[in-house]
């Protein structure tokens, strides 16, 4: 399977025998990981990823593959240190990630026990949190952590204030 159709981040539209690039802007996380073909099976399970695309290169690593997770584009790649002057950028030989995924969805508690299923570890137990989400942190198998949350009641910043005052009284 390769890349087909618009790429990643750009709408094309036909003009006279050529086509036009009209770049939209995007935001777009690019994980690095060990094993991408892995990842990207996790991934289908884990947050009913659509597979967008796989480049392989001559090894057989993906060089990039593209996904899409609740209606936004992620890319990611087999770790090749040769590409980042010989460091090694996966959230394993970096001893952790400092970066969170975040998915808003709906029916949290569904699709927190599907990553569970699919591998994840739990990072931050499920719970109702004080701004008004339901929310809870995965580790994916390969080191990055996806937080999931859903609005399930309006707060205001007050209540917000007094909940975070009240928690340091214990």
């Amino acid at each position: 399977m390769s890349l087909s159709g618009p790429r990643i981040g750009r709408a094309h539209q036909q003009q006279g025998d050529t086509m036009a690039i009209n770049v939209e802007p995007a935001l777009s996380p690019h994980l690095v990981v060990d094993d991408a073909a892995s990842a990207i099976d996790f991934y289908v399970k884990a947050f009913d990823a659509v597979e967008l695309g796989r480049v392989p290169g001559p090894d057989g690593k993906l060089i990039h593959a593209a996904l899409r997770i609740n209606g936004f584009t992620v890319m990611l790649n087999d770790d090749v240190p040769q590409m980042c002057g010989g460091k090694s950028m996966t959230p394993t030989s970096l001893g952790g990630t400092p970066v969170t995924i975040h998915l808003t969805v709906t029916d949290v508690d569904a699709k927190f026990q599907r990553a569970l299923n699919a591998g994840a570890t739990v990072v931050t137990a499920l719970e109702d949190q004080l701004w008004g989400d339901r929310y809870g942190v995965v580790a994916d198998p390969f080191g990055h952590h996806w937080s999931l949350g859903q609005p399930v009641r309006e707060v205001n910043m007050d209540e917000i204030q007094a909940a975070m005052s009240s928690q340091g009284d214990g």
